[in-house]
């Protein structure tokens, strides 16, 4: 009596090499977040939208909250589906670069107009920026044109990977730019301590180093995938096995960015620093005092003063009652004091360190 076994093959969805298998495990990581992502600033996004303004920035928020978990539900599908062909992935393979190029594009526009904004409207700094996002836009759309099919068994998935290693400048540009975003952001942030010191962490929790830096190490991460790690053959997508997470988390800090700004959106909102240091003094708002003039019933003077005039000097002596030039009375006097009495107007600003914040 003999014993007969039956060899057992896995199906190709299952019998996955390392690499594609770790860039599936990347990919439900990218999914993760994308999906906490999109629940966890839903009521931030509402409370924006009901916001009557609809600056650049509150624009590019919208679309990128909208565009970012829709491509790559898209490419989930591609990737996961066993029934999904090599010859439907030829006609499918360059959504995804073209997808995260357009993605790439709003965020980097983000970039720019905010380190335009806090940089007081730089001519210089929008310059520097805006030829790293030019040259970003001419890169990723020629490089669109030099991808194909990664050659995966059927049921294996869709995957978009290089033809040449050269296309990894496709990630190298915006890389660039949010390098320079960083380094800007992070300028401007030490000079503002000049103004007003802060410690690192509330600096940094002040300004959105954090969301910045993120931005900048994901895609550095990604660099290392193109331009280090080496294939092991035609069909092998370690070099694109960081690309989702690094579109999704780029998306996401970016997204953070523009809710980081204190005030109105318009013209890319202001620098929180000198809102919280320097705009005291230039954000007074005057004080009338309104007097009748010796000898001429009827006329008024009006003295306007600041709240650092008033400071600084020494109170007046006397102030004059309508119909009663020599009495003196107190400017805090509780009783009216009637249409040429004083008017005083306090506009207060709030440090930001004073309060706790969430």
């Amino acid at each position: 009596m003999s014993n007969s076994s039956t060899p057992f093959s896995l199906p190709n969805s299952l019998n996955l090499p390392p690499h594609l298998s770790a860039q599936k495990y990347f990919l439900v990581c990218t999914l993760t977040v994308a999906a906490w992502d999109t629940l966890v600033l839903s009521p931030r996004t509402w409370r924006l939208m009901r916001n009557g303004e609809w600056p650049v920035l509150k624009i590019l928020f919208h679309f990128l909250r909208v565009f970012m978990p829709i491509e790559f539900t898209i490419v989930a599908v591609a990737f996961f589906d066993t029934q999904w062909s090599q010859a439907q992935c030829q006609h499918f393979f360059l959504f995804e670069p073209i997808c995260t190029a357009i993605l790439l594009a709003a965020t980097s526009a983000v970039h720019v107009i905010r380190t335009h904004a806090i940089y007081d409207k730089s001519r210089p700094v929008l310059i520097g920026m805006g030829s790293l996002y030019a040259v970003q836009i001419v890169v990723t759309a020629i490089c669109c044109g030099f991808y194909r099919s990664v050659p995966l068994l059927s049921g294996q998935g869709c995957i978009a990977g290089p033809k040449h290693n050269w296309v990894g400048i496709y990630w190298l540009a915006p890389t660039l730019l949010y390098t320079a975003s960083f380094a800007l952001a992070l300028n401007r942030s030490i000079v503002s301590l000049h103004l007003k010191p802060l410690s690192p962490w509330k600096l940094m929790l002040r300004d959105g180093l954090n969301l910045y830096g993120a931005v900048w190490g994901v895609n550095m991460v990604n660099m290392l995938f193109w331009f280090i790690m080496k294939p092991t053959g035609p069909n092998d997508p370690i070099k694109t096995i960081v690309t989702s997470m690094a579109a999704v988390l780029t998306t996401s800090m970016t997204l953070r960015i523009i809710l980081n700004v204190r005030g109105s959106l318009a013209s890319g909102g202001a620098f929180t620093g000198v809102t919280a240091s320097s705009g005291q003094s230039s954000s007074r708002t005057t004080h009338v005092i309104s007097t009748r003039s010796g000898g001429h019933p009827g006329s008024q003077v009006a003295h306007t003063f600041n709240l650092d005039d008033i400071r600084s000097t020494k109170p007046e002596p006397e102030w004059s009652e309508p119909g009663n030039d020599n009495k003196v009375i107190a400017i805090d006097a509780p009783q009216p004091m009637g249409p040429n009495g004083v008017r005083i107007t306090v506009d207060r600003e709030i440090g930001y360190d004073q309060y706790h914040h969430k």
